[in-house]
């Protein structure tokens, strides 16, 4: 019996959905399991090839027919330094500006709320790819939700003063930021085509994603692009002149046996990536190039001039273990007043009241802590204290607390001559508990406990995304930090719980320092 064609049409449009944008007709994939509708590898601007390498992205074309944005596009240039990074992406190239839309909305207009995702990496690795960044589940949720590829590394962070010159602002360097930036416009512009509402668009990132989001807080030109806030991991709180950035830059090209900008853009991008990772030949500094950033991020906190939003923000319990502060030695109290004195000298007296080491255990603990301050807690705690004093909005803090389990196949750590590594939850672990994609991680053997604080964590993401307050039906109430209100922090782990904040000593201290 043949199917009347309104129905094959039907089926047809169902499976192979299309939406037209801006620069033309893109077709998708459908999930009938799951409801959502998917489309990878969208063109959110040109390629930043030949004479576009450190430039600024510019629009993208238009296209004709029907753009098939049923694959990954390739992922940004980049060394294999990350051992759990897992990309769905099979190529890498110089072309990378794209980006990859999840929907639940069956037409255009129904004005879901949008969540727009920054990768991790250290702005040295990371693809939109990685399916601990899957979008499907929080899509499942009614949230529009974008991953994007940003430059990294050296073609997305030089500064040269021939590229300052032929910049229009007089600026180099931050080309990844300007990357993310490119596409919260195109956000802006298309994002209704697939459901979502442009006026309520959340961004959200970890570590160099969690840099990210503050960076466009922070930055004038993002201003009113987007209306919420996500940081896990990361805020600035100093950065480096223009002139910094371009002597780097100069002192790279004569490294490298360049002699000008044209030279340098005629290296392939296999040829640059080679030399920028050599040991010691460059390291990109955050730039206040002018445009992007135009002042020290104390500064614009400072002045209230970020961009005024909620934001929900926080840490991971044991970002990085002891050893990173102890090094091989082991976690005695001698061991570790001794470092300390190495460390801080005068001030180790203080450091040892507030970070105490009288037993392997309060060592191990204090470490921990310590090594993890150092790395990025000091100044995501920055950015979150600056922020609630000064935007007017609400500041939601937490601190994950939730270790992963062992791997599959393997047992817990056992005492031995040295105490296991870590204690608590580790750097970027909470990104898969985050965004509902415990499943799609192979690696540990995720218990029920571990999706009870998936599922609580996602929630609250959830809410946040909708709403701008992440609290919600049947979780534990979640009070924000304001101007002049105790400071609070959620825990997030099996029995989540809001905690009075008990440690703002340490981070005053570590700031006096930071400040000096």
């Amino acid at each position: 019996m043949l199917l009347p064609l309104f129905l094959l049409n039907t089926a047809f449009a169902q499976q192979n959905p299309q939406v037209t944008i801006s620069n033309g007709q893109l077709q998708g994939t459908y999930d009938a399991s799951t409801g959502i509708y998917s489309y990878k590898g969208i063109p959110y601007a040109l390629p930043p090839v030949g004479n576009l390498r450190w430039k600024e992205p510019q629009s993208p074309a238009n296209w004709s027919g029907v753009l098939k944005a049923v694959h990954f596009s390739h992922m940004p240039m980049q060394k294999r330094i990350y051992s759990d990074m897992i990309f769905r992406a099979d190529t890498m190239s110089e072309d990378c500006l794209y980006l990859n839309v999840w929907t639940p909305a069956k037409s255009g207009g129904e004005k879901l709320p949008v969540l727009v995702y920054f990768y991790g990496g250290g702005f040295v690795a990371g693809d939109g790819s990685e399916s601990r960044y899957d979008g499907e589940s929080l899509a499942q949720k009614g949230i529009v939700t974008v991953t994007i590829n940003y430059r990294l590394g050296i073609f997305g962070f030089f500064a040269h003063p021939e590229l300052s010159k032929e910049s229009p602002h007089n600026a180099s360097g931050n080309y990844g930021l300007l990357d993310q930036h490119a596409a919260l416009l195109w956000v802006k512009a298309n994002i209704a085509a697939f459901g979502g509402d442009p006026e309520k668009v959340t961004i959200a990132g970890e570590s160099a994603g969690s840099f990210s989001v503050c960076a466009q807080v922070l930055s004038p030109i993002s201003k009113g692009l987007f209306s919420g806030a996500i940081g896990e991991s990361g805020g600035f709180s100093k950065m480096n002149p223009l002139s910094t950035g371009e002597n780097g830059g100069l002192a790279f090209a004569k490294s490298a046996g360049v002699n000008s900008l044209a030279d340098l853009r005629a290296l392939s991008a296999s040829q640059l990536l080679d030399l920028a990772s050599k040991p010691g030949a460059w390291r990109f500094p955050s730039l206040i190039d002018g445009y992007f950033f135009t002042k020290q991020p104390i500064e614009t906190l400072e002045a209230g001039e970020e961009m005024h939003v909620p934001v929900l923000v926080g840490w991971n319990s044991a970002e990085v273990p002891y050893q990173a502060f102890t090094g091989g030695d082991m976690p005695t109290p001698e061991n570790y007043a001794k470092k300390i004195k190495q460390r801080y000298g005068a001030d180790s007296a203080t450091v040892l009241k507030l970070f105490p080491g009288n037993t392997q255990d309060e060592v191990i603990k204090s470490a921990t802590a310590l090594a993890s301050d150092n790395f990025i807690v000091y100044g995501t705690w920055k950015w979150a204290d600056m922020q609630a004093k000064t935007s007017g909005n609400p500041v939601y803090r937490y601190i994950f607390s939730c270790p992963r389990p062992p791997e599959v196949g393997k047992t817990a750590e056992t005492p031995g001559k040295l105490p296991p590594a870590m204690v608590g939850a580790s750097h970027a672990s909470e990104i898969e508990f985050a965004l509902g994609n415990l499943s799609s991680n192979k690696v540990y053997a995720w218990t029920p406990n571990d999706y009870k604080v998936s599922t609580t964590m996602e929630e609250y993401f959830a809410n946040f995304i909708k709403t701008g307050n992440p609290n919600g039906k049947g979780l534990p109430k979640w009070k924000p930090n304001t101007k002049g209100s105790p400071v609070n922090y959620m825990d997030i782990d099996v029995k989540t719980k809001l905690e009075p904040e008990t440690e703002g000593d340490r981070f005053l201290f570590l700031d006096k320092l930071n400040t000096k």
